[in-house]
C-alpha cells in the first residue's frame, strides 16, 4: 500500500491499521481469560472459533468499508477467545516434564496457519471469486468448532482419568475442604494469583517488549527492504521475509523440548519455571543478534537475508510461546485463564506500540533507530527475566509433605 503512491497511504496510516487489530485482540484475550476462568475451556475454544468463522463469512457478504471495518474489529475480538481456553486444556492434560513439548506443538498453529491460510484463501478466491477467500476459511472454522465440541474434554478428570499432577490435586482438595463454601470471585483470581504475583507481572512486562519486537518485525520488514535495501518490488521483499514463520515453527518446538529436557534433568529444589526462563533468555539474546545481522546484510545477498529472517523467526517465537507457558505454570489451575488473559492483554499493548509509535520512530529518526529500538526491547526483556531464573511453578510451591 505504501509503495503505491496513488493510494495516498502514509507510513502512519499503515501504523494505525497495524495497531487496530492487536488492541481489539488483546482486550478480548484479557476479558475472555478472566471471565472465562469459570467457563468450560472447551466451550470457550469452540465458541470463539465458530464465532470468528461466522465473522469471516459475514465479511464476504459485505460491500462497504464501514462493514469491512466492523467485521475486522469483531474478528480481532473473537479470536482472543481461543488462547486462554487452549492454555487451560494443555495445563490440565500434560504434566510439567512434558508440557513444554506439547505447548510448542500447539504454538506452531501460528506458523502453520500463517503458511496455509493464504494458500487456501488465495486459491478459493482465484477459483470462485474474492468472497470465497473468506467463505472457505469460515466454513472450515465452523466445522473444526463442531469437532472441538464433540471430541475435546476439559481435563483428564472429566474424561474419567486421574489428574496428571497428583500434588496439585491433593493441595487443591485440602484447600477446598478447609474453605468449603467459600469461592473466590473472578476479580480475586486475577488480583491474588496474577497482579500480586511479582513473577507474573514481570512476565507481562517482558511480554510487552517481546511483542513490540514481534509486531515490529512482521509489520515493517517488507517496507525496510523496499525503502532501504531497494528490493525490486513488494513480492520480492515478501519472499525474503517468508522464512519468518518457518523459523518460528522450528524455534517453538525446540524451545519447548529443550525446556522439558532441562526440567527432567534438574534437581528437586530447582525451579521448573526458571528452567524455561533460562531458555527464553538465550532465545531473546539470539533475536537481538539476528536483528543486527539482518540490518548489516547487503541488499545483493538475498539468500543470506532470507536465512537471517529465518533465524529471527526461530528465536522470536520461542519466547512468544514460552512466556505464556511460564505464566500458566506459576498459578493454580483455576487461574490459568486469568493469567493468560492478563499476559495477552499486556503483550498486545506492546504489539499496538509497534504500529503508530514505531512508524514515528522510522519517519523522524530513520531505520537505524528502528533497529536500535527493537534491540533495546530485547535487552530490557532479558533484564526483566534475570531475577526469575530459579522461579518455581505453582505445583512445586504447593506439594504436600
Amino acid at each position: 500500500m505504501v509503495a503505491d503512491a496513488s493510494l495516498g497511504v502514509s507510513m502512519t496510516d499503515i501504523g494505525a491499521l497495524t495497531s487496530l487489530f492487536p488492541i481489539m485482540y488483546g482486550m478480548s484475550k484479557f476479558f475472555s481469560g478472566v471471565l472465562g476462568s469459570k467457563t468450560s475451556p472447551r466451550i470457550l475454544l469452540a465458541g470463539g472459533l465458530m464465532a470468528t468463522a461466522a465473522m469471516n463469512i459475514a465479511f464476504g457478504f459485505s460491500a462497504s468499508m464501514l462493514w469491512f471495518s466492523v467485521f475486522w474489529s469483531m474478528n480481532g475480538m473473537l479470536q482472543g477467545l481461543g488462547a486462554p481456553g487452549c492454555a487451560r486444556i494443555l495445563t490440565s492434560w500434560f504434566a510439567a516434564k512434558e508440557r513444554g513439548t506439547y505447548w510448542g506443538m500447539w504454538n506452531i498453529a501460528h506458523n502453520l496457519g500463517g503458511f496455509i491460510a493464504p494458500i487456501l484463501a488465495g486459491t478459493a478466491a482465484k477459483m470462485y471469486g474474492w468472497q470465497w477467500g473468506l467463505f472457505a476459511p469460515g466454513l472450515i472454522g465452523i466445522t473444526m468448532g463442531i469437532l472441538v465440541l464433540l471430541g475435546v474434554k476439559d481435563s483428564p478428570e472429566s474424561a474419567g482419568f486421574s489428574p496428571v499432577e497428583r500434588s496439585d490435586s491433593n493441595s487443591n482438595t485440602a484447600s477446598t475442604t478447609k474453605n468449603e463454601g467459600k469461592k473466590e470471585s473472578l476479580l480475586d483470581l486475577l488480583v491474588n494469583d496474577c497482579l500480586k504475583n511479582p513473577f507474573v507481572v514481570g512476565l507481562a512486562v517482558t511480554y510487552f517488549f517481546i511483542y513490540v519486537v514481534r509486531q515490529g518485525v512482521t509489520s515493517w520488514f517488507v517496507f525496510y527492504l523496499l525503502q532501504v535495501k531497494e528490493v525490486a518490488d513488494a513480492g520480492a521483499a515478501s519472499l525474503r521475509v517468508s522464512g519468518l514463520e518457518l523459523g518460528g515453527l522450528f524455534g517453538s518446538l525446540i524451545a519447548g523440548k529443550v525446556s522439558d529436557i532441562l526440567i527432567s534433568r534438574s534437581k528437586r529444589k530447582e525451579g521448573t519455571v526458571g528452567k524455561r526462563i533460562q531458555v527464553v533468555i538465550v532465545y531473546t539474546i539470539g533475536i537481538a543478534a539476528m536483528l543486527a545481522a539482518f540490518a548489516a546484510t547487503p541488499a545483493s545477498m538475498g539468500s543470506l537475508q532470507w536465512l537471517t529472517v529465518f533465524m529471527i523467526g526461530f528465536f522470536l517465537y520461542g519466547p512468544q510461546m514460552m512466556i505464556g507457558l511460564c505464566g500458566a505454570e506459576l498459578v493454580r489451575p483455576d487461574s490459568v485463564g486469568a493469567s493468560q488473559g492478563f499476559l495477552g492483554w499486556v503483550a498486545y499493548i506492546g504489539a499496538a506500540n509497534a504500529g503508530i509509535p514505531l512508524s514515528m520512530v522510522v519517519q523522524n529518526m530513520g531505520w537505524g533507530a528502528y533497529f536500535s529500538t527493537l534491540m533495546a526491547a530485547c535487552g530490557i526483556a532479558v533484564l526483566l527475566l534475570l531475577p526469575m531464573t530459579n522461579a518455581k511453578s505453582y505445583s512445586q510451591n504447593h506439594k504436600t509433605m
